[in-house]
């Protein structure tokens, strides 16, 4: 018997009441307030637009609560297989490091840098993860659960071996309702908002990781996640707070780019144009 069957048999000894939770049932009360597969879906496949540049690949989609747990994982094309397949569990983990490493009105002390909450996309951590940058190492923290990722071993008190693929993307998807992890430092990845309180996490890819942003951020904006209000930013942008920065020049002496201020992106292939990523819909 797997360990997590064994854990849950000795909970049912002790208190039957432990088996009704979410763990078990597969959801988090923090879903409810939160935007269902249904619309994930439908807010992704408007959001794929042109203007976004990069290859014009299909999408995954995630979203995530506050506490992590995974809400809703999507996708764009006809199936599971109509868009690379490893970028499933990357949407995850940017949803959840946009929801990690974002916070919101009330967070922070009124003394602090960023007294009205900081909102940070995961294209901005891109520079300050790099060696000799600020945040150097945040990359190789909170790794993905691969056992939650890919379902390839049973959940809480089931039986049943690893699940099929064909539940990836849909509400099934053996991610929802877990706490999947893990931290990416490329676009497409940001904090979700309502009313200014951080309530969870959006997260994006298939394409370029610039044209992930893009995506991101239009998804974002449809679902009506992005009331950041006076939530600041890193970007210089009030409209646009945490939007991807492109400010890095080559570094003289090898290796990565120097970023100006520190959080700065790297450009893409069919990089979106300076008009399109400041024309994104703006924060409300």
């Amino acid at each position: 018997m797997h360990t997590k069957s064994l854990i849950v048999s000795g909970c049912f000894g002790v208190m039957l009441g432990c088996l009704t939770g979410p763990a078990l049932a597969g959801q988090s009360p923090l879903c409810a307030s939160l935007p269902g597969w249904k619309a994930l879906k439908s807010a992704l496949t408007a959001s794929i637009l042109p203007a976004n540049g990069g290859l014009g690949f299909n999408m995954w989609g995630t979203i995530v609560a506050a506490d992590g747990t995974v809400c809703a994982v999507a996708f764009s094309g006809s199936s599971y297989t109509s868009q690379w397949l490893g970028s499933r569990v990357i949407s995850a983990q940017k949803a959840s490091t946009g929801n990690d490493f974002s916070l919101g009105n009330g967070s922070t002390p009124g003394t602090s840098a960023f007294p009205t909450g900081l909102a940070l996309s995961t294209a901005n951590l891109y520079s300050a993860v790099q060696p000799g940058g600020s945040l150097y190492g945040l990359q190789h923290s909170n790794p993905v659960d691969t056992e939650v990722a890919y379902g390839n071993v049973p959940r809480w008190g089931e039986d049943t071996g690893p699940v099929s693929p064909d539940t990836f993307g849909t509400p099934q998807d053996p991610m929802v309702g877990q706490r999947v992890g893990g931290v990416n430092v490329f676009g497409g990845g940001f904090g979700a908002y309502k009313g200014g309180v951080r309530v969870g996490g959006i997260g994006v890819s298939g394409d370029t990781s610039c044209t992930d942003h893009m995506v991101g951020w239009r998804l974002r904006h449809r679902l009506g996640l992005d009331q950041l209000g006076s939530v600041a930013g890193v970007s210089g942008d009030a409209a646009h707070p945490d939007n991807i920065i492109f400010d890095i020049t080559p570094n003289p002496y090898g290796g990565t780019g120097i970023s100006k201020g520190g959080f700065g992106h790297p450009t893409c292939l069919n990089n979106p144009t300076p008009a399109a990523v400041s024309g994104l819909p703006p924060i409300q």
